[in-house]
Parts: structure tokens; C-alpha cells; sequence
């Protein structure tokens, strides 16, 4: 008999057991491939944001925890874009608002200068003009404007005030689809915020170097004490939210990780018991140590590849009816890309052997006088 069908034959002869293990390593490697694709996917979104408008340097407040709720004087944002090399700055303010007819809450709302250029870097699906002047106006990213039926030319109520929807706009970042844009003395006004940004967009002159673009760093926090600036991947990739992200990814996916290996541990362990006498033999008719440890192992490798394919699956299932949901649906879509697919495979792999390195040891050590005599 080959070395591969006795794995595989080793496998399927306590199918319910193997089953079982399967479906725990599975679960591990779709909770793994998952959370990771969803943190991804989020840090994605969000960086997004910034590379529609070709951002360079963020600016915030320094020593905010949280940086898309610090607060920022809009008076920094024409002495940042008086800078030598910077061509052009704007502030955003982000707060989050609710549509109460259409029932959706926590909308992510952008407050942003009506004529502002930042305004320019989306592709307008649809406008409309409002008859009175002087109403109140509103964007909807388009995938927001799916989820509670509104179009461009209609009217909602904010705070119980009635606002315009001026617009559909689209944008290369989900997380803008399924946002609002009003005009920041609007948002200023709704949300008490006078005066205030959250962080401040720069962009660069096209020939500046990374030099250069040091010294308008440094250029723009000499302004004033309270101002951090950061370069846009820098900023994404320290915010608290995208490290949280990942961190909760990971956390959970080891949680997962190690039910598997136990799991694993207890159905080889259980097999080698079982198999005392078998193994018994195989030493008898001059099979190494080495052989039999590679046999063990074997077969718990073979059980992580299936379950790196079938946890694969189900996270590829679980992503897409996520992103379907209407709690996440237009503001998050998860980004299971061949990285993350390997790093759950090789995660499934290394629980999988850890898992059937005792066992394997634990039959190399039978004795082959033994096991022949503890059958009897």
C-alpha cells in the first residue's frame, strides 16, 4: 500500500471524528481569512478617501487619541496653503448624522466647502437645484442614496429640518459611498462646531521630493503647537481605528486558532490510541521511527489542507453576505486578497502539525513488543 492512501485511509476510518476536527479547523481558517479580509478591507476604505483627492499630508490635532474626532481651527488652513511647495489645502469636518424618516442612523458626514475642490474629485451621478437659495442642502454618496431611496431634487429631515439632496456623488472609497457631504458652515451650525475641522487635506506641489515634503511637515506643525502632520499612509496606518481593527482581527482568529489545534490534538492523539497495535506491527515489519512520525503528521496536514480550502469557502460566503447587510452595505467591503488566503493556509497548516506533534512522538515511541502483547 503507497505511503498516501494509508494516510487518507488512516483519515476516513473514524469519519465522524475526522468530520468534526475538519469542521473546527474550517471554522479557524474562515474566522481567520475573514476578520483579516474585513480589517483589510476597512483600512482600504479608508485610506481611499485620502487617494481620490490625491492627498499628500493629513493634518489633525496632536495628542488626539482619536484623530477623526479631533478639532482643528479652520483659520490653519489658508496659512497651511500659503506654504512654500503646497498647492492647495481644505478642511473637512466628520461628524455622523441620522436620516430619522428613512430609519438609518450613524451616517458618516462630511461638512465641506460649497465650490471647495475637494468637491470636484467626485463624479457627480446626478444634481438638482433647489428653488429657494437659501435651503439647507445635502450630497448622498451613491450607495447611501440606494439604501434609503433618496434622489437628487427630494427633501429629508436632519435635527427636524428640512434639507435638500443637491446631489449624488460617487466615489473610488466605499466608505464615501455611504456617506453625506453638507457644506461645513452647515454641519458646523447642526453640530455645534463653529469655526472647527476635523483634519485639514494638503496637497503637495507635483514636483516636490520627500525632502521637500519634510520640511512642509515640519513647516506646517511650526504654525501651531497643536498641529500634527503626517503624511496620508502614515496617518491611515496609525489611526486607532485601523489598529483596533486588526488587533481585534487577530485576537479573535488566535481564539480560533487554538480551539483548533486542540481539536486536532485530541483526534490524532485519540487515533494513535486506537491504533496501538497497528502501528505495533508496522514497527515490527521494520518501519523507522521517522516513518511513523511522518505518517501522523501527514495525515494532520492533509486534514489542514481541506480545511484551508473549506474554510476559505465559507469565509468567501461570510464576506459576501456581509457585505450585503444593511448595516454595512455601501460603507464596508471586505478585502480577501491571495495574501490573506495564505496567511489562513499556512495558519491552518502550522495548528494542524502543532497539533499532531505530541501524537506523532507518541506513536514512534510504541513498542513494538508491546503493543503485539497489550493486544492479547
Amino acid at each position: 500500500m503507497r505511503f498516501h492512501t494509508l494516510v487518507f485511509r488512516n483519515l476516513s476510518r473514524k469519519f465522524t471524528r475526522t468530520a468534526l476536527t475538519l469542521i473546527a479547523l474550517s471554522v479557524a481558517v474562515a474566522s481567520v481569512v475573514a476578520l483579516r479580509g474585513i480589517a483589510k478591507g476597512f483600512t482600504r476604505s479608508f485610506a481611499d478617501i485620502y487617494r481620490t483627492h490625491a492627498v499628500d499630508i493629513v493634518v489633525s490635532r496632536q495628542g488626539t487619541a482619536d484623530r477623526l474626532s479631533s478639532s482643528v481651527g479652520e483659520d490653519a488652513i489658508q496659512k497651511i496653503a500659503a506654504l512654500s511647495h503646497v498647492n492647495r489645502a481644505a478642511g473637512v469636518l466628520l461628524e455622523t448624522l441620522s436620516l430619522e424618516e428613512q430609519q438609518v442612523f450613524g451616517i458618516p458626514t462630511m461638512g465641506i466647502e460649497t465650490g471647495n475642490w475637494l468637491r470636484d474629485d467626485y463624479d457627480w451621478i446626478a444634481k438638482a437645484t433647489a428653488i429657494d437659495p437659501n435651503a439647507k442642502q445635502l450630497s448622498l454618496g451613491s450607495n447611501l442614496a440606494n439604501r434609503v431611496g433618496l434622489s437628487a431634487g427630494q427633501t429629508t429631515m436632519i435635527f427636524e429640518e428640512p434639507f435638500f439632496v443637491a446631489g449624488v456623488f460617487e466615489s473610488r472609497s466605499v466608505w464615501e459611498n455611504g456617506s453625506m457631504i453638507m457644506p461645513l458652515d452647515q454641519l458646523q451650525r447642526l453640530t455645534d462646531r463653529t469655526g472647527q475641522v476635523t483634519y485639514i487635506n494638503v496637497v503637495l506641489d507635483s514636483d516636490v521630493n520627500s525632502s521637500q515634503a519634510d520640511d512642509v511637515v515640519v513647516a506646517i506643525e511650526s504654525i501651531d503647537d497643536r498641529l500634527h502632520a503626517l503624511p496620508t499612509e502614515q496617518f491611515v496606518g496609525s489611526d486607532t481605528r485601523m489598529k483596533l481593527a486588526s488587533a481585534m482581527a487577530w485576537m479573535t482568529s488566535v481564539i480560533s486558532l487554538a480551539i483548533g489545534a486542540i481539536g486536532t490534538l485530541n483526534t490524532m492523539m485519540t487515533s494513535v490510541l486506537e491504533r496501538t497495535r497497528e502501528i505495533g506491527v508496522l514497527r515490527a515489519v521494520g518501519w523507522p521511527r521517522g516513518r511513523i512520525v511522518r505518517m501522523i503528521l501527514a495525515e494532520a496536514f492533509a486534514l489542514s489542507l481541506l480545511a484551508t480550502a473549506i474554510g476559505s469557502l465559507l469565509a468567501y460566503a461570510a464576506c459576501a453576505g456581509l457585505s450585503q447587510h444593511p448595516a454595512a452595505s455601501g460603507i464596508l467591503v471586505p478585502t480577501i486578497d491571495t495574501a490573506t488566503y495564505l496567511e489562513g493556509g499556512l495558519l491552518a497548516v502550522l495548528i494542524g502539525l502543532t497539533g499532531a506533534i505530541i501524537p506523532a512522538f507518541r506513536a514512534a515511541s510504541v513498542s513494538p513488543t508491546l503493543a503485539l502483547g497489550s493486544a492479547d
